[in-house]
């Protein structure tokens, strides 16, 4: 399998008084709800994502004991034109993002033709290098994007997608991407400037909170709760 994660990624569940009480290696295509929840566990609310010792990447929630039905594995997705006979080379993929807020607004990029998603806009971040933290890495994503500046504020979510396509190489790929959240602000926003040239991004701009809506997010940017009522933030 392919990952840009070669520790390995591990999934943590602590209870409210701050214990650990559950961990499990989140293999391939696998659900961070549907991993703590066959160990008896409810998923609330993400609250570390780091690199520890052993080289893994360990992602703790916040848990309390489930009561009812666990959750279940959802059928994995294949892009239109992907037989159900074919087989996908496995790619796990962790990227990190930032909700990137300042006086200027919400800083958006765009992406370019190397993706199947050329014209649509989403956050500043990308996948982590090897060895990388995830607040090293959209640190570093942020700024090759954009070329501003951030503090990182709290972890807002972790996405876990999991489907069948082709790459934009037309390599078919069985794709795994966890996506890490943070807020963050920008105290001193400057003029775009985007330093990774030979990346995915085509523009970047900093968008006014009350005209957030005017641009088409990706599918994945768009079920985000964090950028909705972005229009009664200061400045709007």
């Amino acid at each position: 399998m392919r990952t840009n994660v070669p520790g390995g990624l591990r999934v943590v569940g602590v209870r409210g008084d701050g214990m650990r009480v559950a961990e499990a290696r989140l293999g391939h295509g696998e659900h961070p709800d549907v991993v703590l929840g066959a160990a008896g566990w409810l998923v609330e609310d993400p609250v570390f994502a780091t690199v520890v010792d052993d080289g893994a990447l360990e992602v703790g929630y916040r848990v309390r004991e489930l009561d009812g039905i666990r959750p279940r594995a959802e059928a994995v997705r294949r892009d239109a034109g992907v037989g159900d006979d074919e087989v996908g080379e496995p790619y796990q993929r962790v990227a990190a993002y930032a909700v990137v807020t300042s006086g200027r607004g919400l800083l958006l990029t765009q992406f370019n033709a190397q993706t199947h998603v050329s014209g649509d806009w989403g956050l500043p971040g990308g996948g982590l290098d090897d060895g990388e933290s995830p607040v090293e890495g959209v640190h570093r994503e942020v700024w090759e994007e954009t070329g501003q500046r951030i503090e990182l504020g709290a972890l807002l979510t972790v996405q876990s997608q999991h489907w069948v396509g082709r790459a934009p190489s037309g390599v078919l790929e069985d794709f795994h991407a966890l996506r890490i959240v943070y807020a963050a602000t920008c105290p001193e926003p400057t003029d775009i400037v985007i330093h990774d040239l030979g990346g995915t991004t085509s523009d970047a701009r900093w968008v006014p909170y009350d005209r957030v809506g005017d641009y088409r997010l990706t599918s994945s940017w768009q079920r985000l709760a964090a950028l909705h009522g972005l229009a009664g933030e200061p400045g709007s």
